[in-house]
C-alpha cells in the first residue's frame, strides 16, 4: 500500500508540475549561453538541425525519423517527444529546453509550446512554392540564430555541390521525364509534382517531371495506375519500398505489366526519404537517385 501511495504521489507531482508550468507565464533565468538546449517538433527542421551540428535535446517521433528520413543521424540521448500530432508536453517540460523550433504546421500548439519556451517558427513548405529555396533560406537563418552561420554555409554549399555532380552523372539519362512515385497498393500510387522537394530536386538535376501539375508541395493522392501510360516515354522512380503484398500483386499485374516503362524496364527504386524534408532530404534524394540509375547501366533505349 505504502509503493502504491509513493508512486501515485510521484505521478501527481509531475502532472502538477506540467499543469503548472502550461497555466502559468513562462519564466526562465537568464543564462550565459541562452539557446544551449533546443527542442524541435517538426522533422524538416530537425533534419537542418542535426544538419549544421545543432543537435537538439528533443524531437518528435524518432523511431519513426529514422526509420523515413534516415539522415543525418539522430544522437542516442535526444529525448523522443512522441507524436507529431500529440506532442508529450510533460517529456518537453523535463527537457528543459531553452527554445523550440517550430514551424506553422504547428501554429495550433503554439500556445501550449510557448509556455514552455521561447518558440520560433520557420517555414519550408507553403502551397505554390517549391520548397528547396525556402529550405535553403531556413538553414541559413537557423544558423545565424544559433551562432552557427559558417556551418550553416557549408551545408548549404555542399547541398549545391551535390546536386552538381548529381546533374553532370544523370546527364544521359534527363532525356526522359520521370514520375516520381510512391506505391501503397496494387492498384494506384501517390505522385511528387515540380512543387514537392523531390520535384524540386529533380528539376535541378536537369529532368522534366512526367506530372507536370502541382501537388500541394506534396504527393497528390492515390491515383490509378494506368495514369502512369499516359508518358509512355517517361522513367518511373518509386521512392520508398513497396508493401510486400502489392509488391506480390504487382507482379502478375496485367495493368502494371502493360505500362510502357515497366515493360522496358524503366523503374528503379530508392530507399525511403522524407518527403517533407529540408536540405537534408534533398540531398539524399539526389544521391539516391544517382546511385539507383548509375546501377541500372547504361541509359535505358
Amino acid at each position: 500500500m505504502r509503493s502504491y501511495i509513493t508512486e501515485n504521489a510521484r505521478a501527481w507531482s509531475r502532472r502538477t508540475l506540467l499543469v503548472a508550468a502550461l497555466g502559468m507565464p513562462f519564466i526562465r533565468m537568464a543564462r550565459a549561453d541562452p539557446h544551449a538546449r533546443i527542442a524541435v517538433v517538426d522533422w524538416a527542421l530537425l533534419e537542418t538541425l542535426l544538419a549544421i551540428g545543432a543537435a537538439p535535446v528533443a524531437a518528435t517521433e524518432l523511431v519513426q525519423f529514422r526509420k523515413i528520413a534516415v539522415e543525418p543521424p539522430v544522437p542516442p540521448q535526444v529525448a523522443d517527444l512522441g507524436l507529431r500530432g500529440s506532442p508529450n508536453y510533460e517529456m518537453l517540460l523535463l527537457s528543459r529546453p531553452d527554445l523550440i523550433v517550430s514551424s506553422p504546421w504547428f501554429a495550433w500548439a503554439e500556445g501550449s509550446l510557448s509556455r514552455i519556451a521561447p518558440v520560433a517558427s520557420y517555414s519550408i513548405y507553403e502551397p505554390g512554392r517549391p520548397p528547396f529555396a525556402p529550405a535553403e533560406q531556413v538553414t541559413n537563418l537557423l544558423g545565424e540564430r544559433l551562432g552557427r552561420p559558417r556551418e550553416a554555409q557549408d551545408y548549404v554549399a555542399a547541398t549545391y555541390r551535390e546536386i552538381e555532380r548529381a546533374r553532370q552523372q544523370l546527364a544521359a539519362w534527363t532525356r526522359r521525364p520521370v514520375f516520381l512515385i510512391n506505391l501503397g497498393d496494387a492498384r494506384h500510387f501517390r505522385v511528387f509534382g515540380p512543387d514537392s522537394m523531390f520535384g524540386d530536386v529533380l528539376q535541378r538535376i536537369g529532368f522534366e517531371n512526367a506530372w507536370p501539375r502541382p501537388t500541394s508541395y506534396g504527393a497528390a493522392a492515390p491515383i490509378p495506375l494506368e495514369a502512369l501510360a499516359q508518358v509512355p516515354e517517361a522513367t518511373i522512380v518509386i521512392i520508398s519500398s513497396t508493401p510486400p503484398d502489392a509488391e506480390r500483386t504487382l507482379a502478375d499485374s496485367p495493368i502494371w505489366n502493360a505500362i510502357p516503362a515497366v515493360r522496358a524496364g524503366r523503374v528503379v527504386m530508392l530507399d525511403p526519404i522524407n518527403p517533407f524534408g529540408a536540405l537534408p532530404s534533398a540531398r539524399r534524394f539526389a544521391r539516391l537517385l544517382t546511385n539507383a540509375l548509375l546501377a541500372a547501366g547504361s541509359e535505358p533505349a
